[in-house]
């Protein structure tokens, strides 16, 4: 199916989770998230945004560099700021990475390479999201726990079939490294990239460090957004159910990151015990503060856009003339005159011998 295809059922699922949201609960759980917020909240969750921007700028960096490509980390975070911003701006949620993919790709020649560095990066992230947010989800008290309680049999069977599956992949790939066709070339490619861009020995403590760091600003965020809202329940109580939000903000069904991550909380929260609508409000308390956070995006794509209307425009290459309409160009006279020699004919007299003489008819005696 095409892409525009899929990108509108990104666009509606997210619209239709939102209208769902709001027709259960109303508009009031919506305008108290933005009611609760304060100068001094999203100055936080500003200084909070900046920590974990850098981060995830050094952890592309590491990633970058990993597969040979250049990347210096003050272009890494301008770009990564931009990057944020378009994807909370813009309905899809990953515009923005898209576009840093293709233009590092562009700079450094390689755009297949670039994608595929701001894809190991990214899946560096998710992958310790979903590490730790599995690890707590099956061991911490909450919705999710009692749901696995009371449907255990559908979820062991569930789990051993998602194993299975992992590892008759894993399985079909180190057979298809093998092979010599070029889907077996682009495995052995991804494999590789996949070693010296993550788990090579100089790359993997950072990405790990970043992708932790990251993730505890993104929770931290949350608590701050709970507290505003005036939720006071304790961090060990809170974990699980914003580590399921942030697991459902990777879901592609939003529009500019709104969506999932509502409607999540708000059966979280009220499965919990917990007012569903105050689930509401601390998703989009977290929103407002996450686009504040990216909020200097902004400032890079109109800095960006000025000096492209500033740089002068490429001056076309000149029409050929053609050559029937092509001017003559005078000669320039020569500085001295060039000698030319002429070759007259000589005419030798014949021998006495072999003249004959003739009369004419004035009877004069000609010599021929």
């Amino acid at each position: 199916m095409s892409r525009s295809f899929w990108a509108w059922v990104r666009l509606l699922g997210g619209a239709g989770i939102i209208a769902l949201v709001l027709w259960r609960l109303g508009t009031g759980a919506f305008l108290a998230g933005l009611r609760v917020l304060d100068t001094g909240t999203l100055a936080l969750a500003f200084g909070i945004g900046v920590l974990t921007t850098v981060l995830s700028a050094w952890r592309w960096c590491l990633v970058a560099r990993g597969l040979g490509l250049r990347l210096s980390l003050k272009d890494a975070t301008a770009d990564y700021y931009q990057a944020l911003f378009l994807n909370a701006a813009l309905p899809g949620g990953v515009l923005g990475d898209v576009g840093r993919a293709v233009s590092h790709g562009r700079e450094e020649g390689d755009v297949g390479r670039g994608v595929r560095a701001v894809v190991l990066e990214r899946t560096a992230g998710q992958v310790v999201l979903l590490v730790v947010g599995g690890a707590v989800l099956v061991t911490v008290p909450s919705p999710v726990l009692t749901l696995i309680g009371e449907h255990g049999p559908v979820v062991a069977v569930t789990a051993a079939s998602v194993a299975v599956l992992a590892l008759a992949l894993i399985a079909v790939t180190k057979r298809m490294r093998r092979g010599g066709s070029k889907l077996s070339g682009g495995v052995r490619t991804g494999a590789a990239e996949i070693r010296s861009g993550l788990l090579a020995r100089r790359n993997w403590p950072g990405v790990l460090f970043a992708s932790a760091v990251v993730l505890a600003g993104h929770l931290a965020t949350f608590l701050v957004a709970a507290r505003v809202a005036g939720n006071g329940a304790s961090l060990l109580k809170l974990a699980p159910m914003l580590l399921l939000a942030l697991l459902a903000m990777g879901i592609p069904l939003n529009v500019g990151g709104w969506g999932p991550r509502e409607g999540v909380l708000a059966w979280a929260f009220g499965a919990a015990g917990l007012s569903a609508e105050q689930g509401v409000t601390i998703a989009v308390a977290y929103g407002i503060c996450a686009f504040v956070a990216a909020a200097p995006g902004a400032i890079v794509v109109a800095v960006r856009a000025a000096g492209r209307l500033r740089r002068p425009a490429p001056t076309p290459p000149a029409a050929a003339t053609p050559a029937t309409s092509a001017p003559v160009r005078p000669v320039a006279a020569a500085s001295a005159p060039i000698p030319v020699r002429v070759i007259l004919p000589v005419r030798t007299p014949a021998p006495a011998s072999r003249r004959r003489l003739h009369r004419s008819s004035t009877r004069e005696r000609v010599a021929v």
